[in-house]
């Protein structure tokens, strides 16, 4: 080892999320703190440092770079490389060197950091009130760059040339705004301002803007609001006068909406915090957040927010604008996502004008421009552990590891649901945002930009197209027409599973449980309540659910009474405890219902877990016709949860026998009886979906007990999106975990389809390894 006094110089490559978080003007700082000359810049796939001085202080430079990196640093590897000494004093921050074909992590947008907010709010200071106040520890990242390595020219914040005062700090090394890309302020930034539908002549701009903004909102009208990533719809969510006529306009009549205050004890005066939601609620992600309402508490939301269920989304100010406009409103805002239900969020000022003029009264616009559209991520916490339910921002596309090494680049579509998409090189995988239901050419057109987008972020060219196993998706055919050499289809179910092995970097096999909605099966019915012994080579059916017929197919998921009345055709002498799912069905279509399951005509059989909670909540008369997919399986846990506090539901009957081809089934008719004659006897419906609940959850246990004394495995993988369903998720693992058994769950991706495209890639990725390398 070279003596202290030696002179070192050692050159380093540190590889992760070290662009666009601080991470060059860290280096400078800890540079000069140890009396290191060198240098620093960012290249396409990495940082590179060069440090020269004393040994020790190189050490210690050593050890200070990966305990004190930027709070929204991730660094994956440090790797060294021994220089001869040049003689170099100064420490210098130089031009950033693009690299072809190398790939780097993007930062996702981050929050508002609390030194910004404070001078926002701070009279003196020359950014006060400015509603893009930015520095090296908050703002914009991924909806704002262009390209890698990440310099200001290759953002949209490039059209904003920093004035004197802007671009001193920028060169400041003492200060935080040192090389802050989105740096900029009054006198040179970007500008607010607003324009009402009735009046677009009249136009405020700054302080004037978000004034009339929030005067348009205390009045009860809908203000569209340009944000980070898209524009979001605000109205007053005390008012549900207001939030009744944003609903019409927006044709979302009972899906729930989230609502944003300023800070965290504005969040406790409407809800009940526990202390992990707080650290999501606070974090520089700031998700929306599910939380139990606190009742009669004001100011009270409106009940229309969130119409039928227990838990309300929340989410904090996440950007200047946002503080602003709360500050001056001093009530909480519904921010819902700012399109007509259904297609993608709006992202220019021009588009949203035309897209959104009939939705809002009014509109708050900017120029900083948005390069990639961005929804808000949104979380619930099961058991102490925060579980998605949708990732976009402040997460994507943050790359996975995947423990298979793909030998070619390829790209995983996802499915046709709650589309995402995933890009890999090697065993890296970029899983995008949330892209929405492929219904539309809106949402085509945002998948395909999308793609686009990422392929030029990541340097990432596919060779191979993976797709869903259903023929007739969108996303089906959306991988075949991809410029590849190849497509792979892999089953829905087996995707749900690999992907929450993959992202716990499990090879070995499981016994997977995947519920959800439906998926295509390998008998080309539809599945959707599945046990698998899996690995990511393929997989074996050991159990699922009953089949049962959907009539009507995908009219079904709006109508829970066409799945109750799928499971009465089963067993017809029980018909009168399915009385009340169907009381009120119009006689003609109920007689068409039955034809079709009679003659099988559009009427799938269906083994899936997601329909069977439809079927449950028309059986119990709850709900039989739902305005959104998953309406009556959420209403349902919202009734079971309050029986929480008295111990759960009881255990009610059910069936299970073999198949007579290796798999067990689980018959849910003897349970969805009980439930109909107990409702009918007047049996109250909070207990009865408790009964529910434990029932499914027993059952599920049942099964994979035997499956893993099948297939001799003890480690049982929950995925697919019934398991977004807390209850369920909750007691399905203590009981398992309780038979000794080891329980994966996804943490890094949703249960639901938004991890389909990362299971896929996780499956493609090893298929494609086991086969020979070409000659």
């Amino acid at each position: 080892m070279a003596p202290p006094t030696s002179v070192e110089r050692v050159r380093l490559h540190v590889t992760g999320v070290v662009q666009g978080v601080g991470f060059r003007p860290f280096i400078h700082r800890l540079a000069i703190r140890n009396g290191l000359g060198g240098w620093v810049r960012n290249a396409s796939g990495n940082v590179e440092i060069e440090i020269e001085g004393q040994g020790q202080a190189v050490r210690q430079f050593r050890e200070d770079l990966e305990t004190e990196a930027p709070p929204l640093a991730r660094i994956e590897r440090v790797d060294v490389e021994h220089q001869p000494p040049e003689g170099q004093t100064a420490f210098h921050i130089l031009t950033s060197r693009a690299e072809p074909n190398r790939r780097q992590p993007v930062s996702p947008d981050v929050a508002i950091c609390a030194a910004c907010e404070a001078e926002l709010f701070e009279r003196t200071n020359r950014r006060y009130r400015f509603p893009f106040i930015t520095c090296t520890d908050c703002g914009p990242r991924f909806t704002v760059i262009d390209a890698m390595p990440y310099d200001r020219e290759r953002t949209s914040m490039g059209a904003f040339t920093q004035c004197e005062a802007c671009l001193a700090e920028y060169e400041s090394p003492a200060d935080r705004r040192y090389h802050s890309e989105t740096n900029s302020c009054p006198e040179c930034g970007p500008e607010v301002w607003f324009t009402a539908v009735d009046a677009p002549g009249a136009t405020s701009r700054g302080e004037d803007a978000i004034q009339r903004a929030a005067d348009f909102l205390t009045e009860g009208r809908t203000v569209a609001i340009r944000g980070l990533g898209g524009f979001h719809l605000a109205v007053d969510a005390t008012d549900a006068k207001a939030v009744a006529r944003l609903r019409r306009r927006k044709r979302r009549d009972a899906k729930p909406l989230a609502i944003m205050v300023r800070t965290l004890d504005d969040a406790r005066r409407l809800a009940q915090i526990e202390p992990v939601e707080e650290s999501l609620l606070v974090s520089a992600e700031r998700p929306i957040v599910l939380l139990a309402p606190r009742e009669h508490a004001p100011p009270q939301v409106a009940r229309e927010v969130y119409p039928g269920l227990d838990r309300i989304g929340v989410m904090l100010a996440y950007t200047p604008l946002h503080h602003l406009l709360l500050d001056a409103v001093n009530r909480p805002l519904v921010m819902t996502s700012g399109n007509v239900s259904d297609e993608p969020i709006a992202t220019g000022n021009a588009e949203a004008l035309v897209r959104l003029r009939s939705l809002a009264d009014g509109f708050l616009l900017h120029n900083r421009e948005i390069v990639s559209r961005y929804d808000d991520s949104v979380l619930r916490t099961v058991d102490g552990f925060p579980v998605f339910l949708r990732r976009a921002r402040g997460y994507a596309p943050l790359p996975l590891e995947l423990p298979v090494t793909s030998p070619v680049p390829l790209v995983a579509v996802g499915p046709h649901l709650k589309n995402t998409l995933t890009l890999v090189h090697g065993n890296r995988a970029y899983v995008s945002q949330h892209i929405g239901d492929l219904e539309n050419l809106e949402t085509l057109e945002h998948f395909q930009a999308t793609l686009d987008r990422l392929r030029r972020l990541f340097h990432v060219d596919p060779h191979v197209a993976v797709r869903d196993l259903h023929p007739g998706y969108l996303s089906t055919r959306v991988a075949e027409e991809l410029d590849c050499s190849r497509t792979l289809a892999v089953q829905h179910h087996h995707a749900h599973v690999a992907s929450v092995m993959a992202e716990h970097g499990i090879t070995e096999p499981v016994i997977g449980v995947a519920y959800d909605g439906t998926g295509y099966g390998d008998d080309g019915k539809v599945w959707g309540a599945e046990i698998l012994h899996a690995d990511f080579d393929g997989y074996e059916r050991l159990a699922h659910l009953r089949y049962a017929p959907l009539p009507g197919g995908d009219r079904a998921v709006r109508a829970p009474w066409r799945t109750a009345l799928g499971y009465c055709s089963l067993e017809p002498t029980t018909a009168t405890a399915f009385t009340l799912a169907l009381r009120g069905v119009d006689p003609a279509e109920l007689e068409l219902a039955n034809r079709q399951i009679t003659r099988g005509l559009n009427s799938p059989e269906a083994s899936s877990m997601g329909r069977l909670f439809d079927a449950a909540a028309a059986v119990l008369g709850l709900r039989r016709l739902a305005r959104y997919e998953g309406q009556a399986a959420m209403e349902l846990e919202a009734l079971a949860a309050g029986r929480r506090g008295s111990g759960g539901g009881s255990e009610l009957p059910y069936g299970i026998e073999a198949d007579g081809e290796g798999a067990w089934v689980l018959d849910p008719v003897p349970l969805l009886v009980t439930l109909g004659e107990r409702a009918q006897g007047g049996e109250g419906a909070v207990d009865l979906a408790a009964d529910f609940h434990t029932t499914v959850a027993a059952a599920t246990v049942r099964l994979v007990e035997r499956a893993c004394e099948q297939a001799s495995v003890e480690r049982v993988v929950l995925s697919g999106g019934v398991f977004q369903n807390a209850l369920l998720l909750a007691d399905v693992t203590r009981r398992l975990e309780a038979l000794g058994l080891t329980i994966l769950v996804p943490r890094a991706l949703s249960p639901n389809d938004g991890a389909i495209s990362y299971g896929q890639a996780a499956v493609a990725a090893a298929m494609l390894g086991r086969e020979p390398a070409a000659s």
